[in-house]
């Protein structure tokens, strides 16, 4: 059978793996199941560990022990009727409310109870998180791991030992076997990247930079996309006009707002919504004008429509991906326990704001 994580008590990950059972219709309400030696032989335990296991789930009103009969599911097993859904995201402020409003959606609908955790972008915090919904009881996991910030390698190989089924939310993992087990359903930034470099030559504009920080993770995907789009659309490769920071403060910003005056620049990509509207003064300071000099695009769509100067943003589909997410792992978590493995890459939009709005005197260029 499965094997176990050594995130939690041995008896734990039993219990969740026999109530997994229990939950695909392989043992049937009423049905008595087999006996704690036998149990304890198919799982390589001790009997102590399965007592431990089986009593869990009589607390929890999964199966019911009857003397001298056996242990029985329960008619009206709770987990059966309500699966417990675990949620870790890094913030619940930022970007991720949205995910998990397309979470409920689904769950509610399903009768699914959902119980959310964040990380905070804290390694130490998210395996702690993961142990917590586990030993709560949680049928299956949405996620989105930590991977930037931590080994990638060691967390997903932890993810695919889970005794229940995971699904990854906007982390897609890198350079991982053709056959990973694990499933995903992500925003395709390299996508996003070059749609907002097409946005901008639709507008006439052909000397472009990139303003980004290192240490996110979608970085190196946007760039990327933004790379790509500057060489299929034949546009001015300007490698001083890409600059990343892990931070961008005031100092920095201001100088990178003289280096896309002294550069002749008409657009920028601006990794996220926040350093683009602290561009903004900075922009003004060295003597461009928006859109009229220089038009904007940030990234991520959170903040951009509040700016000061309404920013146009490349859009995820974040109520799509948690609807996607939730969907496929109640499919996985389902009578029949259909774990085939997804992979999802939804394309987001550009959404146009003042940023970028068309210059009248402007000659736009037609593109493909």
């Amino acid at each position: 059978m499965g094997a176990f994580p050594n995130t939690q008590p041995l008896f734990v990950s039993l219990a969740q793996q026999l109530r997994e059972r229990i939950d695909s219709g392989e043992w049937k309400g009423g049905e008595r199941l087999p006996t704690e030696a036998a149990l304890a032989a198919t799982y390589a335990v001790g009997i102590n560990t399965v007592r431990r296991a089986v009593g869990r789930l009589v607390n929890e009103g999964v199966v019911v022990r009857r003397q001298g009969s056996g242990t029985y599911v329960s008619v009206q097993a709770s987990r059966r009727a309500s699966p417990l859904i675990g949620v870790i995201v890094p913030s619940r402020t930022y970007y991720f409310p949205t995910v998990i409003e397309g979470i409920t959606e689904v769950a509610r609908t399903a009768g699914a109870t959902l119980r959310i955790a964040s990380s905070e972008y804290d390694d130490a915090l998210e395996i702690r998180c993961i142990r917590e919904l586990l030993v709560a009881g949680c049928a299956g996991l949405l996620i989105t791991p930590t991977l930037h910030l931590a080994d990638p390698t060691a967390r997903l190989d932890l993810l695919r030992s889970l005794p229940v089924p995971v699904v990854l939310m906007e982390r897609m993992p890198a350079d991982s076997p053709p056959d990973d087990g694990l499933s995903a359903v992500c925003t395709d930034v390299v996508a996003g990247g070059y749609a907002a470099v097409r946005h901008l030559a639709r507008r006439g504009r052909r000397r472009l930079g990139f303003l980004g920080r290192r240490d996110t993770a979608t970085a190196d995907a946007a760039l990327r996309g933004y790379r790509r789009a500057i060489d299929d659309l034949t546009l001015v490769d300007l490698p001083g006009a890409v600059v990343r920071r892990d931070s961008w403060d005031d100092a920095a910003l201001a100088d990178y707002a003289h280096r896309a005056h002294s550069a002749g620049l008409d657009g920028v990509v601006c990794l996220g919504d926040r350093e683009a509207t602290a561009l903004l003064p900075h922009l003004r300071r060295a003597g461009l004008s928006l859109p009229d000099d220089l038009a904007l695009v940030a990234f991520d769509d959170e903040e951009a429509a509040d700016a000061p100067l309404p920013l146009t943003a490349v859009s995820p589909p974040k109520r799509e991906i948690g609807r996607l997410a939730a969907s496929t792992l109640l499919r996985m978590m389902g009578r029949g326990g259909d774990r085939a493995p997804v992979r999802m890459l939804l394309q987001p939009v550009v959404r146009e704001r003042a940023s970028s709005a068309p210059v009248p005197t402007r000659a736009l260029q037609p593109l493909a």
